[in-house]
């Protein structure tokens, strides 16, 4: 533990912050929070009334999180890790632990009202993921307080329907022996079940419009955009914002997608995944409805005569 301390104090007085994100947020642990890397402190918890605060604030959100939390912690949870999720200040609000490895987690804070973040705890995976606002691993050592080097975190960030970063999703492990590579392979898990949340979440805050899937160079990313009965462009995730060129945080003005599909004079068609899906999902009602229009327009949940433009539009007028 010692030379813990010692190592963390040596790299936050160099230049060495400049060359590495994790010196860096080192740096920042001492700097500009303050903290000790000896510190033997527990981590901060906030009280019962604040934590139910916070969650009856996150009630959708939870609600649709819960049965993914169960699914990853159903692969991860016999190898000895806990599934937790927090909100954007990094407090946890629900956690998947086993009744065998809760007293050590318990322990150590790694449970419900915990104050996770960086500027609490320093260098850990959910304070410094919802910090910098990336997928991260922190394992063992790379803590920076020497009382946190006994567990490996591995975190993805999750994004809310207006492209703000809401919560964290992470899975902690205590045992001496997990190794890097054990934990690569699980951070391939959190991230995907970290889009599913945001998806679903996306999902369900716009149930009332057609949800379009669109492509994107970042396979763990969400991609989805909301039209709804006018054809007007009503909610984006952050991924989708990105590649579409649309606010990156807030409330999206309405715009026709015909606008957002296609470039700047309307001849350069948008990224393709977007018209695929969408024709897809016409056909798919088209050939449910046995070609009747005026059914495949009710089950798309759109007029009859929206439904016409659309496949004029996309080439299946002749159908």
């Amino acid at each position: 533990m010692t030379a813990h301390i010692e190592k963390v104090m040596e790299i936050t007085q160099s230049s060495a912050a400049a060359r590495s994100r994790l010196a860096a947020s080192w740096q920042r642990s001492a700097s500009k929070h303050g903290l000790d890397p000896g510190e033997a402190r527990a981590p901060e918890r906030v009280d019962g009334r604040e934590l139910h605060h916070r969650i009856a604030g996150f009630d959708r959100f939870m609600t649709v999180a819960a049965p993914r939390l169960d699914h990853l912690f159903s692969m991860v949870g016999q190898s000895g890790c806990a599934v937790l999720l927090t909100d954007a200040e990094g407090v946890v609000l629900d956690q998947r632990i086993s009744e065998a490895d809760a007293p050590i987690f318990e322990r150590w804070g790694l449970c419900t009202g915990a104050d996770w973040s960086e500027e609490r705890e320093g260098t850990n995976g959910i304070g410094t993921c919802l910090t910098e606002q990336r997928r991260i691993i922190i394992h063992r050592d790379e803590h920076f307080l020497a009382r946190n080097t006994a567990m490996s975190c591995i975190d993805a960030p999750i994004y809310g329907c207006d492209g703000q970063i809401v919560g964290a999703l992470d899975v902690s492990s205590a045992r001496a022996d997990q190794t890097e590579g054990f934990n690569r392979l699980i951070a391939a898990q959190v991230a995907q079940t970290a889009r599913s949340i945001e998806e679903a979440h996306f999902r369900a805050a716009f149930s009332s419009t057609r949800i379009v899937v669109a492509e994107s160079d970042d396979t763990q990313a969400a991609t989805l955009l909301a039209i709804d009965d006018h054809d007007l462009v009503v909610g984006a995730t952050r991924e989708a914002r990105r590649v579409f060129g649309l606010d990156a945080k807030g409330a999206l003005q309405p715009r026709p997608a015909s606008d957002i599909l296609m470039r700047e004079g309307g001849a350069t068609p948008g990224p393709t995944g977007f018209e695929k899906a969408e024709r897809a999902a016409v056909i798919r009602a088209l050939a449910r409805a046995d070609g009747n229009v005026s059914q495949a327009a009710r089950q798309l949940g759109v007029a009859r005569a929206t439904l016409y433009r659309r496949m004029k539009r996309l080439g299946l007028d002749d159908l």
